[in-house]
């Protein structure tokens, strides 16, 4: 049996035995998250041993720089493993910054999620909202009384635009218009999630951007700001 094998097998084994033993959250008597620590250290422990084996072949000078190169290993994927959560924020930070409205997930320090977001090149907020099952591009607004979705988007969210009527007078940036009051089934952000939120939907070229207004950004726990961030927390 090689190497790879020894390390595939004990690994298989591993899995399977935690999945057996999911609902029970033990195995051999060992919480399962400790007993998963110890399967995926069991195959580095065997690595090296069989390198410091192989090594002593050549002597002891052999023996040395084996074990140096199997500990800066080691020493790697511990690293990996203790940092992976810092790795996996630090990816989705340096994502969210190179694609404009994606929404960052994280876990607060009492366990709690949030959904951060980035200032856009633009100095606004924007993000990638989920309006009745689409993916609406929408501007973070604390100054709109309500969601406000564009005549385009609507039609994108499955709202028949011609059946609506525009009773509901409002400013935007090309002045005053009018605009029909909706209620739209579901508006989510990540894992904040509303439903039956009452918005507008604006006339046909009055809008060119969806404003996410405080008809959603009032239902939030908190709606904190810190510099180039935004923080929405659900209650």
């Amino acid at each position: 049996m090689n190497r790879l094998t020894f390390v595939f097998l004990v690994l298989g084994i591993g899995l399977a035995l935690l999945i057996i033993n999911h609902d029970s959250g033990q195995t051999f008597g060992i919480n399962n998250e400790q007993f998963g620590e110890v399967i995926y250290l069991l195959p580095i422990a065997g690595l090296l041993s069989v390198g410091i084996l192989a090594g002593n072949r050549g002597g002891l000078p052999t023996a040395l720089r084996q074990l140096a190169i199997w500990l800066v290993i080691i020493l790697g994927l511990v690293a990996v493993y203790v940092y992976r959560y810092d790795f996996q924020r630090f990816g989705d930070r340096l994502l969210a910054g190179l694609i404009p409205g994606r929404a960052v997930v994280a876990t607060t320090m009492t366990g709690e999620q949030e959904v951060i977001l980035n200032k856009t090149m633009s100095g606004h907020f924007e993000t990638n909202a989920q309006v009745d099952g689409s993916t609406i591009h929408m501007l973070v607004d604390t100054g709109a009384s309500s969601v406000v979705l564009s005549h385009s988007d609507a039609q994108a969210a499955g709202i028949n635009v011609d059946d609506l009527a525009y009773t509901v007078t409002v400013m935007t940036a090309n002045g005053r218009t009018s605009a029909a009051p909706v209620r739209l089934s579901e508006i989510a952000i990540g894992p904040i999630v509303r439903r039956n939120v009452s918005a507008l939907v604006a006339q046909n070229g009055q809008l060119d951007q969806s404003l996410l207004g405080m008809t959603f950004l009032s239902t939030l726990g908190s709606l904190q700001m810190q510099t180039d961030e935004l923080r929405l927390r659900d209650r």
